[in-house]
């Protein structure tokens, strides 16, 4: 799934590609790509006419600020907006079209079908339509997100600190990828308990979260299965991961073979010489 620094990278795409233009239709070709509201008739003629503002995120979401109410969107496993002109062939596994002026068009493709689409009328808020917003922790980068805050959900926990990483109530946007990263850098054993780590680790985790982050938006995200700009270019961040997906390959620090272990189900990658269990 996209992550934080993918979705960052869309949304940046999409404001200097769509701000200002305004919609002219649309065409769903999936109807249950649509999660508000459920009728592709009254989608379609909810969004014609309203001129995009500006794009946010909100963790994994997109959301387009309208001239009047609001367009949500969530990725999910497998999806892509992409920003074409309206004779470029329909792949097979395009969800809804987005058609502006000029001939061009906005396509959301979505192979495994996960993704969903919202739009928010402007008599009501985001938040109250799409409901996993309202679950959602601190952005990394708000001053919200603080060592404090950070000890304060950690200090009682008795979850693997991996485990706790990828709960979106803690903090937004962070996903199976990052996650490995940021552990790797404040050199935390993934398995360590929440209410093992002291404060200086905690500290150096918050810190690397935030430069992980960072360093992975400037690369336009990481490419692993289905990821794309929206332009159709690659992410350039695989190429320098710390861990993520380089099992067996020496570590960039110290040069022993990286590990992979499953927690929670999920893949889990560590140097099992930098990152040491707590005493």
């Amino acid at each position: 799934m996209p992550e934080l620094p993918e979705v960052e990278t869309v949304c940046r795409g999409l404001n200097k590609a769509t701000s200002e233009l305004t919609f002219i239709g649309a065409q769903v070709l999936l109807s249950r790509t649509l999660a508000y509201p459920d009728l592709d008739s009254t989608f379609i003629e909810a969004i014609k006419s309203r001129k995009i503002i500006t794009w946010h995120r909100r963790g994994k979401y997109l959301l387009a600020e309208l001239s009047r109410g609001w367009l949500g969107i969530h990725l999910r496993m497998t999806g892509q907006l992409l920003w074409l002109t309206q004779d470029t062939p329909l792949h097979k596994h395009t969800r809804i079209r987005f058609f502006f002026p000029d001939n061009q068009e906005l396509r959301f493709v979505d192979t495994r079908t996960f993704g969903k689409v919202w739009f928010i009328p402007d008599d009501d808020s985001p938040e109250n339509i799409i409901t996993g917003l309202q679950k959602l922790g601190y952005e990394p980068f708000s001053a919200d997100f603080s060592n404090s805050y950070l000890q304060s959900k950690l200090s009682k926990s008795r979850r693997f600190i991996k485990t706790i990483l990828l709960d979106q109530s803690l903090v937004a946007g962070i996903g199976n990828i990052y996650a490995d990263e940021a552990l790797f850098q404040s050199n935390i054993y993934p398995l360590t308990l929440g209410c093992d780590l002291t404060f200086s680790q905690i500290s150096a985790l918050r810190l690397a979260i935030i430069t992980i982050l960072q360093k992975a938006i400037a690369s336009g995200g990481t490419t692993f299965s289905d990821f794309l700009q929206i332009t159709g270019v690659n992410g350039n961040y695989g190429g320098i991961a710390l861990v993520y997906g380089r099992k067996n390959q020496p570590c960039r620090v110290c040069d022993t073979l990286i590990e992979k272990i499953k927690i929670g189900g999920r893949s889990s990658h560590f140097c099992p010489q930098c990152q040491i269990k707590n005493k």
